[in-house]
């Protein structure tokens, strides 16, 4: 068997900006990372820009003074998709509410939700107060106004408020108007739950 030719990729794989990122994250400038690599500034400017492409050897050299591994520059990032309509239903425990996981079952970092309480419902977290085991919680409302109780401390929000908190205080929330639709996003850092519901 006839060994067949590998043809080569027809993309070009675009560093530019992580380099250009990586640069502004060790707080140089174009001219300090010149003199450091002996590098032109036109140069190193072009490259950011995905005008040129270095060598391995030049890739190497402003890598090494980056103080980044050349690999970083082309590994693809972990993306997920997660759409609102198939996102899967899940139960915290509120009454009267439509809950869903918006992000990865098997995400550790971070987990959003969106909680939809229909107009004409009396949506609520529960009458108990709450934990959840995550050191940050983030409540943000999209469209409705709810009474959130931190421990005994009073907030009402509306449409477009925020409020961070740790989600091991005691807390719970209800909506002030059942009348209208009411849409929240939480946001809890790190997961409380990475597997199924």
């Amino acid at each position: 068997m006839r060994a067949l030719p590998i043809s080569p990729r027809n993309d070009r794989r675009a560093i530019g900006n992580r380099i250009r990122a990586a640069r502004q994250a060790s707080q140089m400038t174009i001219e300090q990372l010149s003199a450091a690599t002996k590098l032109s500034k036109g140069f190193i400017s072009r490259v950011e820009r995905d005008q040129t492409s270095p060598s391995v050897s030049t890739l190497v050299q402003i890598c090494d003074v980056l103080h980044i591994a050349v690999g970083d520059l082309f590994h693809e990032p972990d993306s997920y998709y997660v759409s609102s309509k198939e996102a899967p239903s899940i139960n915290l425990g509120g009454e009267n509410v439509d809950e869903r996981l918006l992000s990865p079952r098997s995400e550790r970092r971070i987990q959003v939700i969106s909680t939809v309480v229909h107009a004409g419902e009396a949506g609520s977290g529960g009458d108990e107060l709450y934990t959840v085991n995550s050191e940050l919680e983030v409540l943000h409302v999209l469209a409705g106004t709810v009474r959130f109780n931190l421990n005994g401390a009073m907030w009402e929000l509306t449409t477009g408020d925020s409020l961070t908190f740790s989600g091991r205080e005691p807390h719970t929330w209800k909506v002030i108007d059942p009348s209208t639709e009411t849409r929240l996003i939480w946001v809890l850092s790190p997961a409380p739950w990475s597997t199924g519901f």
